[in-house]
């Protein structure tokens, strides 16, 4: 019997065989198969000390939450713990890539009397990392910015309280700096490949030293702290488990310091219901209000691709998603999330059109094969933390892709109160071309964590034409928190690149630093220069949505694109 206190996906995966898990592509995520080991998400009350166990590692953190490592084969009886309230897998995370300054009015703030450069404030960011020798981070005398980076990847030296990963402090950093390249990265061998993490950073927060000061970012003279996501495995991208570790390690940070913060997430991935319900989500929302803190993160860059479908179910009536695989697609799944109180018949109709259904609604996996492919399923109940029903589709091959053509989703209304249902591929670019939904919805494409309740989520406009960006992640009139707050601009975007140069980036992990820098202005403003000591967390954000302005093409606002405008700092008195 699945065990109600582990997530879906979680469930499913310890009941499939190793050859499915292997060719899912998602159901080993967050398993080491050399050590035979899980990695989890743990929602806890009590005291700390009943997390760990013979065998079993535990990671606490703020707020009730840890990142456990334990045995597959003691994943039943750990969840059986009085203390543990929920367990949930780690889900994969993917950067989200596709005339900033002058379009958000900041240059004025940078200059003149009163000038807000976010002097006093910590700008943080859990990303690729960072190239510490790039200019924009040091200060004019060579030493570095960055007061703190935590390199997940680089062993020998974890933290207190965490297990993997070593700490470099300002004082590693500047004296790596001095020694130049070739000695300084044996001292501190933490490197930005991506290069991601680097225009992220110098974005929010970059002093343009490296161009003069033409490319400087937003809060050019904030404090910054760095955490280099750790990468598990090779050719792998990070897990939602070393996100929540770097974001509880820069709020313990600004505790520690006692200086206000704010955090930039670049990063998302489009597993889940996308109400704000799994434990990262609602981990967020706890740490968001601790401190004086803010949170910013990117919506995506699903918005004009087919990876999203869904619509509003009748009594009686069936609703039929297309679904088109194409050539040589190794893997692939699909999410559908429904109201619970709705009963519908679930069909699945292959390319040949060969049907499976109605799917029985029974708690626990179900194998079917159409074709030459067979499909494993799990009929989900709503968690403790979600109102909405997930039935989950994984697509496998049974030789070495799954059957290109058209398949169909078919619900039928049996009790129809509601009616709403929606269905997500994978994102971050994962699938190939030709496949997606024959009839795309563009709302509700906003990836997670951008579905937190207590984050700025931020999409991404063209400041040269005042225009919306197309690929930017939609809120949805369906979802029940209004999103995104405010988009920024996102495409064709100078930053620093590895090398101390700059380059063009797109996308909205480059729209999301401009509303952090913004914040660290804000937070500037009233919590340093004294003007409001209460200036964080929701507070910010308010201040962000009333600033912000039209762009062109809308009359109503806010609405499910730009959320309440474009980022323009408000005009302080």
């Amino acid at each position: 019997m699945p065990d109600q206190k582990i997530d879906n996906l979680l469930n499913l995966a310890i009941d499939a065989t190793s050859e499915e898990r292997q060719k899912s592509g998602n159901l080993n995520v967050g398993y080491d198969p050399i050590e035979r080991t899980w990695d989890v998400i743990v929602k806890y009350t009590g005291p700390e000390s009943g997390l760990s166990g013979s065998g079993i590692q535990a990671v606490p953190l703020l707020g009730n939450y840890a990142v456990v490592t334990l045995p597959e084969s003691e994943i039943d009886r750990y969840s059986n713990r009085e203390n543990v309230i929920f367990m949930e897998k780690p889900k994969q995370l993917y950067f989200e890539v596709f005339q900033g300054k002058t379009a958000s009015c900041i240059h004025s703030l940078q200059t003149g009397v009163g000038a807000l450069t976010g002097k006093g404030i910590l700008m943080g960011i859990v990303d690729s990392g960072v190239d510490y020798f790039h200019p924009d981070f040091r200060n004019e005398d060579g030493s570095s910015r960055i007061l703190a980076l935590w390199d997940q990847n680089v062993p020998g030296r974890p933290l207190q309280g965490y297990t993997t990963g070593t700490e470099y402090t300002k004082e590693e950093i500047d004296e790596a700096l001095a020694l130049g390249e070739n000695q300084g990265r044996r001292l501190v061998p933490s490197v930005d490949t991506s290069g991601h993490g680097t225009a992220v950073l110098g974005i929010a927060a970059g002093n343009g030293r490296a161009s003069e000061g033409l490319n400087r970012g937003v809060a050019y003279e904030s404090d910054l702290l760095v955490v280099k996501l750790g990468i598990p495995r090779e050719n792998a991208f990070p897990r939602t488990t070393e996100l929540i570790k770097g974001i509880d390690y820069l709020v313990r940070k600004a505790l520690e310091l006692n200086r206000p913060l704010v955090i930039n997430l670049s990063f998302g991935n489009n597993y889940g219901s996308h109400r704000g319900d799994s434990l990262l989500e609602n981990y967020m929302d706890t740490v968001a209000v601790m401190g004086r803190t803010v949170i910013v993160t990117g919506t995506g860059n699903n918005g004009s691709q087919p990876w999203h479908a869904g619509g509003i179910l009748q009594q009686g009536k069936t609703e039929e998603s297309q679904l088109a695989v194409g050539a040589f697609e190794s893997t692939l799944n699909v999410q559908l999330w429904k109201d619970y109180e709705d009963e519908m018949e679930i069909y699945l109709e292959s390319p040949s059109g060969e049907r499976i259904g109605p799917l029985y609604e029974l708690l626990g996996p179900q194998r079917h094969r159409l074709e030459n492919t067979e499909l494993l399923i799990y009929y989900g109940k709503p968690g403790p933390y979600q109102l909405s029903q997930e039935i989950y589709i994984d697509f496998i091959p049974v030789g070495n892709y799954v059957d290109s053509g058209v398949w169909k989703i078919l619900l039928s209304g049996k009790h129809v109160r509601s009616g709403q249902y929606f269905l997500w591929l994978p994102g971050g670019n994962v699938l190939n071309r030709g496949t997606g939904f024959y009839f795309p919805r563009a709302v509700g494409t906003l990836t997670i964590p951008s579905t937190a309740e207590k984050v700025i989520s931020v999409g991404a406009y063209d400041s040269r034409l005042n225009a919306y960006a197309d690929f930017s992640g939609r809120g949805s009139q369906y979802l029940p928190i209004q999103k995104p707050d405010l988009v920024a601009p996102g495409v064709s975007i100078t930053a620093p690149t590895p090398g101390g140069s700059y380059t063009t980036v797109t996308g909205t992990s480059f729209a999301a630093p401009f509303v952090s820098g913004s914040a660290a202005l804000l937070m500037e403003w009233g919590i340093v220069k004294g003007n409001d000591p209460f200036l964080y967390g929701e507070k910010v954000k308010a201040y962000l949505r009333r600033g912000a302005q039209r762009v062109g093409g809308y009359e109503e606002y806010p609405n499910v694109e730009v959320g309440w405008g474009e980022d323009v700092i408000i005009r302080l008195h």
